[in-house]
């Protein structure tokens, strides 16, 4: 295990970071990308600089996600696994008054940018026949009045669907991830039941510590209801 790579967008915090830590306990090698550096400094740090690449990206723009995946590959020399997770949320108001302004913003990251990470990293993937995973949400599985945020998480359900019948019979495996709420600085306040960073940490590394038969296409984690 200690060669195989794991590269992770929007890893300076929340489920990135998580994952990031889990992979490192499984032995990964890990390519850490997020818009800035600051944060993922202490990441390479804590699993050593030796294990650990830190990369600036964009995640709308392919020249910089086709750097990520060069200077990893010129780091590691492979890609075995592919969290495409960077993502953001909308604004309030509906369809009706939210920032029109957030939304461009929040489909190019969450929508356009998850296709640039699937296409810049294929390639390696197809090597390595490798794993690809989408962080999606228990939102895009269904209807909430007046949300992009949903849409667009719609988005990343037909994405995942679309892309494992274009790549069937290429070795690679893709898995959704859809978490319901989750207690991450996404949200200002803490939602008052979510999960852990952790616990979504963990279903990824359910998924690719699978044997390579077995492709976990989806899994759905939400929240146990607070009692009554």
């Amino acid at each position: 295990m200690n060669d195989r790579v794991f590269l992770i967008t929007g890893a300076s915090s929340g489920i990135g970071a998580a994952t990031a830590r889990a992979a490192h306990r499984q032995g990964y090698q890990l390519a850490l990308a997020a818009r800035s550096t600051d944060k993922l400094g202490s990441l390479v740090q804590e699993f050593g600089p030796e294990k650990a690449l830190a990369l600036t990206c964009d995640v709308t723009d392919m020249d910089a996600q086709q750097a990520m995946v060069d200077q990893t590959l010129e780091r590691f020399g492979r890609i075995d696994v592919v969290f495409a997770n960077a993502g953001m949320g909308g604004s309030p108001g509906g369809f009706s008054s939210a920032d029109h302004r957030v939304w461009r913003d929040m489909l190019m990251t969450n929508v356009y940018g998850v296709g640039l990470t699937i296409q810049a990293a294929l390639p390696a993937l197809r090597r390595s026949q490798g794993h690809i995973l989408l962080t999606g949400s228990a939102a895009g599985r269904t209807t909430i009045p007046g949300s992009m945020y949903s849409a667009s998480k719609w988005a990343v359900t037909g994405i995942g669907y679309n892309l494992r019948e274009e790549l069937r019979g290429s070795g690679i495996r893709v898995t959704l991830i859809e978490p319901g709420m989750v207690d991450t600085p996404f949200f200002d306040q803490p939602p008052e039941t979510a999960l852990k960073d952790r616990d979504i940490a963990n279903a990824v590394m359910y998924a690719v510590s699978q044997p390579e038969h077995v492709d976990v296409n989806e899994i759905l984690v939400r929240p146990t209801p607070a009692p009554e």
